[in-house]
């Protein structure tokens, strides 16, 4: 599983010299330069003490640069929280352990035989950690088995979601926020992210809005529409006039077999989606394939079900899922926690039991250790990875040791496919609307925030054509706040990459 070290020798002198230079840039301590007067007082604008910034700017290929020293190292030893930006070690590490081109497989058996557009028996639907099985990707599997010429299913659809080993996480541990579709866990057949989206269309006509939900879920009472708020129900009226809608609405999600409202919708919000994720989690794979199966025509004598492979039995069709060099765009551009989870945990998908945190995180410290760790790849700098995706008031990382994950990645040949995941600074992603107009499309990097905690990490580009591996990290309870002193960083390093 582990990758296989480059070893002609044009590589060997690359990567000697690449650790030579990572070895000055961990021998800088805790405080070598001051920091920039700019970012120093964006800090003191927040309310933040300098001590709570973390921070590296170094070229992303000293060797190549011929410069080995950093540009900035400011507290750059110093463990961090480092929120989402902790999805750049489960990227990098995905693409050199599995390979861009690894792709998730759902095998889908028939366990019995079909006989005039029935099946007698069961169909068993084998998760096995696909991180983008979305709807319309489920319709596609289900298209596949009416295909087969299953019309009806005499037994069960049975799930089989053992790959993934059991955990007592749920999914309002991390901030009480169960409903919110950031604190959706990890599913070894994760469908459609555990989801559904709600999509208000208004019709000043009849005086109310529509409401489509997907995907349909079986067992589940859901309110077809809403009134239109007073005052928006015809002609121009209201239009422009939107607010808050969700708060308008009065929604009811206390009882995960009913999705109700108690307001209404104004008619100039237009039509909006607003994705939820599901109060009962278990049996949302279970609903969602039942609600979906109907949907399309499909009839089922039995249930949906946990249980498992028969043995020997092979199966009918396999749905392949996109490549991991796709997949980690959506994990990386969109911060998507699930994904990222889904990704760490495949990291030890081979192991007794099914993939664990633990499993993975020991998958990630051994190819770290055999990766980054020559010169100053001290055991105290690797990675406390948690979940793998940022999600956690327990992850910890330092800014040194992020520096030289990004500049070992710049000269292999998973480069071009992390550095295309990461946003786009002022272009896409989480920072379509971030940055400064000096720094727009300058910059591929990856963002996090939690409520103590915000980071950028990723590559500035010159227009000298020099190319630098910017990090900072914020620990503090006003660290949201402290985002423009992140970007006024970002726009140092630019101008000073530039001389």
């Amino acid at each position: 599983m582990f990758f296989k070290l480059l070893q002609c020798p044009r590589a060997s002198s690359l990567a000697s010299g690449l650790l030579a230079a990572l070895a000055s840039l961990s021998t800088l301590g805790a405080g070598a330069q001051a920091l920039p007067p700019e970012v120093e007082a964006q800090l003191a604008r927040a309310g933040v003490p300098r001590e709570a910034l973390a921070a590296v700017v170094v070229d992303a290929a000293p060797l190549l640069a011929g410069r080995g020293a950093p540009l900035l190292s400011w507290r750059s030893g110093s463990p961090m929280n480092p929120a989402s930006v902790m999805k750049l070690v489960t990227s990098y590490a995905g693409l050199e352990l599995l390979g861009p081109a690894y792709t998730w497989t759902t095998p889908v058996y028939a366990d019995g035989p079909v006989e005039g557009g029935v099946l007698r028996g069961n169909l068993v639907i084998q998760g096995q950690g696909d991180p983008k099985l979305v709807m319309e990707r489920l319709w596609l599997l289900l298209r596949r088995v009416q295909a087969l010429g299953i019309g009806r299913i005499e037994g069960d659809i049975v799930l089989d979601r053992s790959a993934f080993a059991a955990s007592s996480q749920r999914p309002g541990d991390f901030d009480g926020e169960a409903l919110r579709p950031y604190n959706v866990q990890p599913d070894a057949l994760l469908v459609n992210y555990k989801s559904v989206v709600m999509t208000f269309a208004p019709d000043p006509g009849s005086g109310s809005a529509r409401i489509r939900y997907d995907p349909p879920l079986a067992g589940v009472q859901m309110q077809p529409a809403v009134p239109l708020a007073a005052g928006s129900g015809g002609g121009s009226a209201g239009l422009g006039e939107c607010g808050d809608y969700r708060a308008q609405l009065q929604p009811d999600f206390a009882d995960p077999l009913r999705i109700g409202f108690a307001g209404s919708y104004p008619v100039g919000c237009g039509e909006k989606s607003w994705s939820l994720a599901y109060g009962d989690p278990a049996s949302y794979a279970a609903r969602a394939i039942a609600g979906l199966w109907r949907e399309m025509g499909g009839q089922l004598g039995g249930q949906v079900r946990d249980g498992a492979v028969p043995a020997g039995l092979l199966p009918a069709f396999t749905l392949e899922s996109p490549p991991l060099a796709e997949v980690i765009r959506d994990i990386n551009k969109f911060s998507n926690n699930v994904m990222a989870q889904q990704l760490f945990l495949t990291l030890s998908l081979s192991q007794p039991g099914g993939a664990s945190a633990q499993a993975s995180g020991k998958a990630v410290r051994a190819w770290w250790q055999a990766r980054l760790g020559g010169p100053g790849g001290a055991a105290q700098e690797l990675p406390v990875l948690d979940n793998g995706a940022g999600l956690s008031r327990l992850a910890r990382i330092t800014p040194q040791a992020l520096a030289r994950l990004l500049q070992t990645a710049y000269v292999s040949g998973a480069m071009p496919e992390l550095m295309a995941s990461l946003p786009i600074a002022g272009v896409d992603g989480t920072l379509r609307r971030g940055g400064s107009a000096a720094s727009r499309g300058w910059a591929h990097l990856k963002s996090g925030t939690l409520r103590d905690a915000t980071a950028l990490a990723g590559y500035v580009h010159t227009p000298s054509g020099r190319r630098l591996v910017v990090v900072g990290i914020v620990n503090h309870a006003n660290a949201p706040a402290a985002r423009p002193a992140l970007e006024a960083l970002v726009d140092w390093a630019l101008k000073e990459g530039s001389r």
